[in-house]
């Protein structure tokens, strides 16, 4: 077998590991990939980057969207995707998102999102529906810059729960809200609905999260504390 078809399976079989959720870590993951398609000991050379397993996972991610997900036995087509990597393809065309200066001094839609996440983990800490929602709030803008709520709540169907959808399918109108914009009708429908209270701080979130230079975790790291929080495993 030549270098590079070698190379191309450890990459797909690496991101299928990640995928599932067998492996968490990039590095662990390749190296078990490696010995299975070696079946042993793999040469440092042939092992592939993070940045090739991340473009798999988010190939992957994409076949499994569209329910073409290539499942390696009648086993496997059983197991549940793993939500974290969805949140991980969506998240990261953020980085390429420019935003409005002048709303957005802080730069790319990553940048921001994660400075929402680091906010939002300070004020709930072992809230994962809300820390969730802070992290994902703008994924649409990637995929439908012009209806970027309704995008992120289409890309995320079946990968959150019901109170992280509701958070994010009305942080725009929280925000008009807090800006006097909001109608009568629509201002009341949110104040009565039982997590107001939580979509009002998300939006507080929004809007301190805009500051150049700020630091904010690696994605990475974001995504593995939800992930600790999922298992019970608590707050960082």
């Amino acid at each position: 077998m030549n270098n590079d078809k070698l190379r191309r399976q450890i990459i797909h079989e690496a991101a299928r590991l990640m995928v599932l959720g067998k492996e968490t870590d990039f590095y662990r993951a390749k190296l078990k990939a490696g010995r299975r398609v070696c079946q042993g000991w793999v040469k440092p050379a042939n092992l592939p980057t993070d940045r090739e397993i991340r473009d798999e996972i988010q190939s992957l991610t994409r076949l499994y969207a569209a329910g073409e997900y290539p499942a390696e036995g009648p086993e496997e087509a059983q197991l549940p995707i793993d939500r974290f990597q969805v949140y991980y393809t969506l998240l990261v065309p953020l980085e390429t998102v420019k935003q409005d200066p002048h709303r957005h001094p802080e730069g790319d839609a990553l940048y921001h999102s994660l400075q929402v996440f680091e906010l939002a983990r300070n004020e709930l800490a072992y809230d994962e529906e809300f820390q969730s929602a802070a992290l994902l709030h703008d994924v649409g803008k990637a995929i439908d810059p012009r209806n970027h709520v309704e995008a992120a709540l289409a890309a995320l169907n079946g990968h959150i729960t019901q109170r992280t959808a509701w958070l994010i399918a009305h942080h725009s109108e929280a925000g008009a809200l807090r800006d006097g914009t909001l109608g009568v009708r629509a201002r009341h429908r949110l104040e009565a609905h039982e997590d107001f209270d939580d979509l009002m701080l998300l939006c507080g979130c929004d809007r301190r999260g805009r500051q150049p230079g700020a630091h904010v975790p690696e994605l990475e790291d974001a995504l593995n504390h939800l992930r600790d929080l999922a298992r019970g495993d608590g707050a960082a």
